[in-house]
């Protein structure tokens, strides 16, 4: 076990780092630009255009997940696997920012904890593939990597890689910021008017009555504290609300790092909550040396191929003074790996005593292919690995504070089965995913739930 005064120990930036550091290591991920003084135009422009969000709010959300980690609050991250341009509309934003306010209300009514929401929204416009090129039919062109990058459409011209689509790509996600928070502030999260969040389809779910029973009990625990204390609760008017993406495209995350007045240390301003994927965890790679010098909470997905020694090597470089509310590991193991695979990680990092907060994403591990050439995850191994998680958690000592799920706010039928009980064939009739299937608004709902009863069932001892 480490010194318990190691969490005492000042937290300051590297002296050896800069935001343009990573590109003396390997960069993996990266698309290969055709024009290197475009390239070089886009980033210096970026670097002159406002910040997408400010360094008080980093800080806010650092808190907050410090207090995640302590077990006094509970992570929601979810949104779209891959944002595009095309959706940048206000529908989609509004309905999906409605399912997780849905999903938040279940879960502070369940567990009886403030919810701290995160949306994989306002700057997710770039994928990781896994391989450089994609072939169809004999034709070998550049792999759609997202709209940051490049586009879907198999077409040489459509392929090649802009860096003006980094401005695109500003641009859309400063435009969903500013109507979120319109919405947040205007009070669309109005804990007082939760029946404004319905999407529709409350009335004919085999998930409804639940849902209205709980909206029914917030509303009346918010009448009743009002009733004793003479007053409206004011602070049930609002949420707060962040973002985060997959930090994967370095040349745009370096132009939106920034210092900013009254504070020390540097902030990338392009998302609250960065994260690091699967593929570009290396130890020496350009992903963690830029990661490391940030004052923002990051967070690393983490997959069955990690070892605990890998692990606690990242965790020493991206959270060396043990910071809380610094590091979340998002493990995504795959229902059939995670019983083997999480016990020993979560063992080693405990056993060194590193502050993390814990998050199950039970969705990446789960993708596969069906025979009529669709991907999807079947529900019942993104609920098994879940529920696998919180039991692996309580059998370690450890706390799992959080969820990071691929949803959205539409009827989309991407992952088969759920309370509708879709099946492979219900796939082809609302498919949209150009990149990975998504939970759609009703089973994201009941993952929710799920995650209420699973907590419930912990905290029940078993009788004799």
């Amino acid at each position: 076990m480490s010194s318990p005064d190691r969490s005492l120990q000042t937290v300051s930036v590297p002296s050896d780092w800069t935001p343009a550091g990573w590109r003396a290591r390997p960069a993996a991920q990266q698309p290969r630009y055709p024009d290197d003084a475009a390239l070089a135009e886009v980033v210096a422009e970026l670097g002159r255009l406002p910040p997408l969000v400010t360094s008080w709010e980093i800080l806010s959300l650092k808190k907050q997940l410090a207090e995640a980690q302590e077990g006094k609050r509970f992570l929601l991250q979810g949104g779209d696997c891959a944002e595009s341009f095309a959706d940048c509309e206000s529908a989609l934003v509004s309905n999906r920012l409605k399912v997780l306010l849905q999903m938040s209300l279940v879960l502070v009514h369940g567990l009886r904890l403030p919810v701290v929401r995160v949306g994989r929204f306002a700057g997710q416009y770039a994928k990781p593939r896994s391989a450089d090129m994609e072939e169809r039919d004999g034709v070998s062109l550049p792999s759609y990597r997202g709209d940051f990058i490049n586009q879907p459409e198999f077409t040489a011209q459509a392929r090649v890689p802009d860096p003006r689509r980094m401005v695109k790509g500003h641009a859309r996600s400063a435009m969903t910021m500013n109507f979120v928070r319109a919405l947040i502030d205007g009070g669309f999260a109005d804990l007082h008017h939760p029946e404004y969040w319905d999407l529709g389809w409350v009335g004919h779910s085999p998930l409804s009555d639940e849902y209205r029973r709980m909206v029914a009990a917030v509303g009346d625990a918010v009448r009743f504290m009002e009733t004793i204390s003479g007053d409206t609760l004011h602070n049930l008017n609002r949420a707060d609300f962040y973002t985060s993406h997959e930090a994967l495209l370095l040349p745009y995350e370096e132009a939106l790092t920034r210092q900013v007045p009254r504070q020390w240390g540097w902030f990338n301003l392009s998302t609250h909550f960065p994260w690091i994927g699967m593929r570009t965890a290396a130890l020496d790679g350009a992903h963690v040396e830029y990661f490391r010098g940030l004052r923002n909470p990051v967070a690393v997905k983490i997959g069955p191929s990690v070892t605990p020694d890998q692990l606690l090597k990242l965790v020493d470089v991206l959270n060396p003074s043990n910071e809380p509310g610094r590091l979340a590991l998002i493990h995504r193991m795959g229902a059939a790996q995670v019983a083997g695979k999480l016990p020993p990680l979560l063992e080693a990092v405990r056993r060194e005593g590193h502050r993390v907060l814990w998050v199950c994403d039970p969705m990446h591990g789960n993708t596969e292919s069906t025979s009529n050439g669709y991907k999807t995850r079947r529900f019942d191994n993104i609920r098994g690995e879940l529920e696998s998680a919180f039991d692996l958690h309580a059998a370690a000592g450890t706390r799992l504070g959080g969820v990071h799920l691929e949803l959205t706010g539409e009827n989309v039928t991407e992952c088969t089965g759920g309370a509708r009980e879709l099946t492979d064939t219900d796939l082809a009739r609302a498919y949209r995913s150009s990149v990975d299937p998504r939970l759609n608004y009703e089973q994201s709902l009941e993952i929710a739930m799920l995650i209420v009863r699973k907590q419930a069932s912990l905290a029940t001892p078993v009788s004799a």
